[in-house]
This record gives structure tokens, sequence and C-alpha cells, in this order.
């Protein structure tokens, strides 16, 4: 397996929405190999602290070694962040951030599976440790189910096609690597010149639904929103419309002066209240033209932050 070399994404937005400064503590949700860790880390010098997650043990065995400089101010645990209110107190943390998806080691690193365009398992779990793959879902899942996933998280609108092909193919012989299941989603929906890879939507899609991603970034706002200080800030960057839909919900939910009973909002229901949030930024913030030159996989990037009120 090669050395886990990731480029952290917006990191200096990241550090201007997080403020990091000696004596405090931060949590990274998403520690990945360190890249934002270590800038925070160094900016709270000489006695902030940092606390780091991660689910993938090849990403945090990186991140021990590239901040082993730091001593003691530095914990890291293999666990989901969705978790991470588990090991912290409430309103014990000045700073959070949460830097979701893949990180391009892992798309990279053919023994994952995460990628159709390099011959590998067909693997794509975070945590190794966990007992569902890939191969078994598309092994394993109704058409119907699969075209679920492929629309739902991928925004596949040839999802039922797709769906029904690997269905045949599974049929003939089991699925299990990452070209396979590229060219049968090829065979079924033809490049024909198109810029991106047909498979791209289902790729993504599955990787998803393997590592139940929607669902960790519902749990862990909560736990992240749990364990800050009043004034503490929460910074989260995501690559893709569902979860950055999510985050926007939740800050602009936590921002409004009221709250609402029931799913709709009916002003005649309202019930007034004190903001919760104030956002640190109305629209998404996005990586300069610079950083996508020179980080072409930071084009889809975007960060919401918010501060505790």
């Amino acid at each position: 397996m090669t050395e886990f070399i990731h480029e952290p994404v917006l990191l200096e937005e990241a550090l201007s929405a997080l403020q990091p400064a000696a004596g405090l503590l931060y949590v990274d949700g998403t520690v990945g190999g360190g890249g934002h860790a270590e800038a925070i880390l160094s900016a709270s010098g000489p006695d902030g602290r940092l606390v780091g997650f991660d689910r993938d043990d090849w990403a945090l065995a990186a991140a021990a070694r590239r901040l082993k400089q730091f001593g003691d101010r530095l914990e890291l645990y293999r666990e989901p962040f969705a978790g991470l209110a588990k090991r912290l107190g409430k309103a014990s943390c000045d700073g959070v951030l949460l830097d979701l998806g893949v990180s391009s080691p892992q798309l990279d690193e053919a023994e994952r599976g995460f990628s159709f365009q390099v011959e590998g398992p067909l693997d794509m779990r975070m945590d190794r440790r966990q007992p569902v793959s890939a191969a078994q879902l598309v092994n394993e899942l109704e058409a119907g189910e699969l075209a679920t996933i492929f629309w739902e998280l991928g925004g596949e609108r040839r999802s039922r096609r797709i769906a029904r092909a690997i269905v045949e193919q599974r049929d003939m012989q089991r699925i299990e690597t990452t070209t396979q299941l590229a060219d049968t989603v090829e065979r079924a929906c033809p490049r024909r010149g198109a810029r991106t890879h047909p498979a791209t939507g289902v790729f993504q899609a599955l990787r998803m639904a393997v590592n139940d991603e929607l669902g960790q970034v519902q749990a862990g706002l909560d736990a992240a929103w749990s364990v800050l200080k009043l004034g503490g800030r929460l910074a989260v960057i995501t690559f893709h419309s569902g979860e950055d839909r999510l985050v926007k919900q939740f800050s602009r939910r936590l921002a409004k002066p009221y709250t609402v009973r029931g799913e709709v909002d009916v002003p005649e229901l309202r019930e007034p209240r004190e903001p919760l949030a104030r956002e640190l930024s109305r629209k998404a913030i996005k990586p300069s033209d610079a950083e996508v030159g020179r980080n072409p996989r930071s084009r889809s990037a975007q960060m919401r932050a918010m501060e505790k009120l």
C-alpha cells in the first residue's frame, strides 16, 4: 500500500472559520492524512489540543506519523465522527471541523476499490472492520434497491437500466472487481464521447451507501454541535449536493429566531426563540481558482461554517 499523502482542501478558509488559538480544544472529525489537523495544531500552539477521528486505519496511521511532533497535544481515535460525543463532554470544544467524502489516496489505492479507473476488489469500505462491502450490495440487492441507490445517492437518471444490466451480469458471473462493474455499466450506457465515465454516479452512490455517509452526516452534525462551547465554531466541507443540503438545513434551522412544530414551516405556528447559531457566510465557500488549478479534485468542494450562540 502506498503512502497516504493527502492535500487538504479549503485549508486557509477552514482556519479562517475556526480561528484556532492557544490553549483551546479542537476536533477534526475526519482527520484523514492529518493536513487540516497539522494546520490547526500549528496555529493553536504552544498548548492548543486536537482530538482526531477517522474510520480508516490507514489514514489514522498516516496522521499519527505526520503529527507525532505535537506529542500529547493530539489524541487519535479509530471511530466515525458521528460518535465523537462519546469521547468528548458536552460544551467541551472550541471548534470542530468535518471534511466529508473520500480522499485522493483512498481513490488512488486499487485495493480499496473506490475507483473504476484502477482494477481492484469491489470494496469501498472506509472502515474495513465493517461487514458489508460494495460487492455484497451489487451482488445481493434486488434491481429495484440498486436503482434507488443509484438515483438517490448518485443522481443517475439511467439507474433502472444500469440495475437491470448488473443483475443480468451477476446471473452469469458474480461481480467482484471495480473494472467488472465499470464495464457492465458502460455496456448498458455506452460513453459515446461523454466527458465523464458512465459509472461515475454508480460508484459514488455505492460508496455512500456502503459507508452510510448521509446518515453519518446527520448524526455527526448533532454530535458536533453538542460538544461545542458557546462561541465555538463548526466548519463542514462537503463534496456532494446531498451532504451540503443537510449541512445547509442544519445551519439555517439553528440560525432562525423561532422553532416550528412538524415538518412544514407554517408562519402562524412559529414559536419565537433566540437564534442558536450564526452563519459565518450566507453562501457556501468554494475553492479559489488557484486551488482548483493546483488540486483539480477540490473543484466540487464547498464549506459552510457557523458559530454557536
